[in-house]
């Protein structure tokens, strides 16, 4: 059985001594760019965008443009005045904080054993920094960008850890891989408790012998205790579960910010490219998520809205395609369309009041239910047609 592992950087695989590091890395970037910017100015926005970066949830925005909103005006400077000095500092200043940062012993020979096991791994570290600095402390910590499936940077990514969607995000970059996964980190506030509430098995990674606390705080143990561990553990124990509110509502933002990740900067012919005359092309299936989440996700929210206990139906959306000719539609506009949509739908599932979510109903094909698993059908739907998407890429 595949396990996918989620791993921390930061003090899980490399030792980064935080509190000398960072003060460090601040200075080392002041010092930098002070021919141009006073050094204050520079750590206010530095975290002012930091603090703006790990609130955002808005999926149509990468971390980078979240952080560059607000760091370039409180500066009075455009970026491109100083991009070449960040450029320089992170090519050859950023390299230097490395002795402040240690190597954690048992990190590569573990990485290197899940590997062998034909585990897919992503580095999820939190993706505040630049995907250079982010390298550079892989390789600090004896490991290589290539060896990983993913590495998770401000550039790409929507999501600070300190929401359940950056672990959504994460996986739906990956395809949303079957079966077993684990989040792994030593951090209880940014890796274990948003992972779980995505509804990941997680182990968390304190210094202490390894053992397991139930299934409301996960395992836990050392680094070196963790192969130990999942060659003792029952993979299938590690399967995630996607039916809490908090779940559905991750999985719910981060299905635009994975599309719009995966999609951006396509032509015109990569969007109407089919791999088969039966396959959908890329542009047909973005016109379905589109009209899906407006004509059908929609209405049946509204449905629970207006009525008690209302009849939940489901129109069959196949046909759609081809009766609307999705094919000569245009994909990036299509993609927009889509994003304005989830934001309603994402809107209409916030103010839902708790007890709203065990509401009844009766739904067309699946009988007596509920809201919240009716809302787990989106959900549902979105990981479904995310997996459809990285296989047309694979194929095209």
């Amino acid at each position: 059985m595949t396990l996918t592992l989620l791993l921390d950087l930061d003090d899980t695989l490399l030792d980064t001594n935080s509190q000398a590091f960072l003060p460090a890395y601040f200075q080392a970037l002041s010092n930098e760019l002070a021919p141009q910017i006073a050094p204050e100015l520079i750590f206010r926005a530095l975290l002012s965008g930091t603090q703006l970066m790990n609130e955002s949830d808005d999926f149509s925005r990468t971390l980078r443009e979240v952080f560059d909103v607000e760091f370039y005006p409180k500066l009075n400077i455009e970026r491109g005045d100083l991009e070449t000095a960040i450029e320089n500092f992170y090519d050859t200043i950023f390299p230097t904080l490395r002795g402040l940062t240690s190597q954690i012993p048992e990190a590569k020979p573990f990485v290197e054993w899940a590997l062998s096991q034909g585990y897919r791994i992503a580095i999820a570290t939190d993706p505040l920094l630049p995907r250079k600095a982010t390298h550079h402390r892989l390789r600090w910590a004896g490991l290589q960008p290539e060896q990983f499936e993913l590495v998770s940077t401000y550039e790409e990514f929507h999501f600070s850890k300190t929401h359940p969607a950056y672990y959504a995000e994460v996986l739906g970059r990956m395809g949303w891989p079957e079966g077993a996964v684990l989040m792994v980190g030593n951090d209880m506030e940014r890796d274990i408790l948003p992972a779980r509430k995505l509804g990941l098995a997680t182990y968390h990674v304190n210094g202490e012998p390894a053992s397991s606390f139930g299934p409301d705080t996960g395992s836990r143990g050392m680094l070196s205790d963790l192969r130990p561990w999942l060659e003792s553990t029952d993979l299938k124990s590690l399967w995630p579960s996607f039916k809490s509110s908090d779940s559905i509502l991750g999985i719910l933002l981060a299905t635009p910010a994975v599309l719009n990740g995966l999609l951006h900067g396509f032509d015109t012919d990569l969007w109407s490219r089919k791999a088969t005359p039966h396959d959908w092309s890329l542009t047909e299936l973005i016109c379905h998520l589109r009209d899906t989440e407006r004509e059908i996700h929609h209405m049946q929210i509204k449905l629970f809205i207006e009525q008690n206990e209302p009849f939940i139906p489901r129109p069959d959306t196949g046909v759609w395609a081809s009766q609307r000719d999705y094919l000569h539609e245009d994909g990036a506009s299509a993609l927009k369309e889509f994003n304005d949509a989830r934001r309603e739908t994402i809107i209409f599932l916030k103010n839902m009041p708790v007890e709203g979510w065990g509401r009844k109903a009766r739904h067309a094909i699946f009988g007596p239910t509920k809201f919240l698993e009716v809302v787990s059908f989106i959900a549902d739907h979105d990981r479904m047609h995310i997996q459809q998407t990285r296989s047309i890429l694979k194929k095209t």
